[in-house]
């Protein structure tokens, strides 16, 4: 919920600033009449008036700007004067941060003024503006209609009276009838009620009534501003994420602190993931969407929410392009990315790392530096910056190397150096040191299409390995067909019209990944593993691993169409429904996965071939 921090007095433990005080030069002799004949005077006359000493420098004759802000239970007759014979006076109370204010106070020992202003400051005392003007007379003296007339207006008459002469209030509230604020935290309540000075200009004396013109003493002895209390009732502004407040660092002054355990405090001790001295922003790693202020109305407390940084950063920043772009959801780009980590979440590994899949990605060991043989790796890879594939770790090989660090030939290929690998002039291996062609099968029981760089099948593979510890990842980047054409070119097939695909009669039609292909001497066989069945004949297809058979293959031992081991492939062909073998040939439909190619051929199967 939003939160709301306890009201209290301001003023209490800070000292205003008055133009002058009485005593403050040299001893000041001035009169008044006490209290008691003032508040139960007789039907005429103030009764006798008593002189005494002013001087700000003696203790007991002192009446100081702080004794306004004093605790008023503790001493009820302490009171602040001005020097004598004042028309303009001025009180200010300078806060060290911003409060909200609520409502202010002031008890007269002398008449109330005749004309007097509030205003208050929101930057340190730069510019002012008034919160209310208070006269006898609002329309004489200050060009403004009495709010006793009009609700709602700027100037009151209410407190402008001359009697009571003594103990008169001067009263001032922010929220009224006139100017109802729902959400105490929405911007026109933060005009309204956010203050970092406050000051009080006193313009006209005025006598008390019961004076007449029979003064024992001389006039200008009575003659001055004084005021017993200045309650200024407010509370620490927190934009709605705190409950309490600490005192702000600004001036060092720790002092007060123990003198009035009552102060109302600056610094906001902040909730909801915000910081500030006023909770005005989101912790360093709570930016993913943009800050607000709690909301008084509904209480709901717009907390700040955690970039999602993986534990790889200290901070983030709120960014607004990435924030629409998501769609409002998700704004937060995180900063200077540890543990060799880079991108708004820290999600990727930086260039020359990747991504070690058997810890998360909270890991402070998540990525491991590339390990690629310099001689067989190649510089122009899809990113310039890249040494490895940043998912797998596997390099990016010269042309006729393989390998996931690039360290040896491809089946096909020899004199492993600097410029890669060269092709075998044979129709199938050769040494790979010499470049001299093998004629026989007798140490290659299964022969592999050399297109995608499967090298476990084209050795003997030791019984105490599995084959899982032998096959690529699913992102491997080893030789393909693409990037060596010199190897194996096929022409193959496109995805043409409806009536083209349809007038082909294919008995099946699949996405599957090519995990291994072998020259079985009088045929080829390529195992497939099945993900997705878009239409089957007689032959059952079930999603599992299961054979096909390519019907044309070149004397350099590929495949047509090219089968890339690794790879997710489209299959559309024919069936031996005797032998229940699906078949691959020139006239079959092989093309690499892509989703929107599926859901093309997936409507042409449904609603295209009649």
């Amino acid at each position: 919920r939003s939160c709301n921090p306890p009201v209290g007095n301001l003023a209490t433990g800070r000292t205003p600033a008055t133009l002058t005080t009485c005593g403050q030069n040299s001893t000041e002799l001035y009169c008044f009449y006490p209290d008691q004949n003032l508040l139960h005077q007789a039907a005429r006359g103030c009764g006798q008036p008593r002189c005494t000493k002013c001087n700000a420098n003696q203790p007991d004759n002192s009446h100081l700007p702080a004794d306004m802000t004093d605790d008023f239970f503790a001493n009820p007759i302490s009171w602040w004067q001005s020097a004598q014979g004042v028309h303009r006076e001025e009180i200010r109370l300078d806060f060290e941060t911003e409060f909200y204010l609520t409502h202010v106070i002031a008890v007269f020992k002398s008449p109330r003024p005749a004309a007097m202003v509030l205003e208050r400051s929101q930057d340190y005392g730069q510019t002012w503006r008034p919160y209310k003007y208070f006269s006898a007379n609002c329309t004489a003296t200050f060009g403004l209609q009495d709010d006793l007339i009009e609700e709602g207006s700027m100037c009151t008459s209410r407190y402008s009276d001359a009697v009571p002469c003594t103990r008169g209030e001067v009263i001032y509230r922010a929220l009224t009838p006139a100017n109802k604020i729902e959400d105490p935290y929405s911007p026109e309540a933060q005009d309204l009620l956010k203050l970092t000075n406050l000051r009080l200009l006193l313009l006209k004396r005025q006598e008390c009534p019961c004076h007449g013109s029979a003064l024992l003493e001389k006039p200008q002895r009575f003659a001055h501003y004084a005021i017993y209390d200045l309650i200024v009732r407010g509370s620490c502004f927190c934009n709605g994420h705190a409950e309490e407040c600490q005192l702000a660092n600004r001036t060092g002054d720790t002092e007060n602190v123990f003198s009035f355990p009552w102060q109302v405090h600056g610094k906001c001790v902040c909730r909801h993931n915000t910081v500030g001295d006023h909770c005005e922003k989101c912790a360093p790693l709570y930016n993913d969407q943009p800050w607000k202020p709690g909301d008084g109305k509904t209480g709901a407390p717009n907390e700040c929410r955690k970039c999602r940084c993986h534990n790889h950063a200290d901070s983030c920043h709120f960014d607004l392009s990435v924030w629409l772009a998501s769609g409002k959801r998700s704004g937060g780009v995180c900063d200077n990315c540890k543990h060799n980590t880079e991108g708004h979440r820290c999600q990727r590994c930086k260039p020359g790392y990747y991504r070690d899949r058997s810890k998360p990605m909270s890991s402070a060991e998540v990525c491991k530096p590339c390990s690629c043989q310099p001689m067989g790796s190649a510089n122009a890879t899809f990113s310039r910056s890249w040494r490895c594939h940043p998912k797998t770790g596997f390099c990016y090989c010269k042309p006729g190397v393989a390998g996931p660090n690039c360290d040896r030939c491809l089946m096909g290929y020899w004199g492993f150096g600097e410029n890669g690998c060269r092709p075998c002039d044979c129709a199938r291996d050769c040494d790979q040191h010499t470049g001299n062609c093998f004629n026989g099968y007798d140490n290659e029981p299964f022969f592999n299409i050399p297109i995608g760089g499967r090298i476990p099948d084209l050795v003997q593979m030791p019984s105490n390995e599995s084959e899982d510890e032998w096959k690529w990842n699913d992102h491997e980047q080893g030789f393909s067909a693409l990037r060596h054409p010199e190897k194996c070119v096929c022409k193959e097939r496109v995805l043409g019209s409806v009536t083209d695909f349809c007038q082909m009669k294919y008995a099946y039609v699949i996405k599957a990944r090519i995990l291994s292909a072998h020259d079985k001497g009088t045929h080829a066989e390529v195992v497939v593993k099945v993900k997705k069945v878009l239409k089957s004949g007689k032959v059952k297809i079930a999603r599992s691993n299961r054979s096909i058979y390519p019907e044309s293959w070149t004397n350099r031992g590929c495949t047509c169409p090219i089968l890339n081991p690794g790879t997710d492939y489209l299959i559309a062909g024919q069936e031996d429904s005797r032998t229940s073998k699906l078949l691959v040939n020139m006239n079959s439909l092989v093309k690499p996965w892509k989703a929107y190619l599926g859901k093309q051929v997936a409507d042409i199967l449904r609603t295209g071939c009649k």
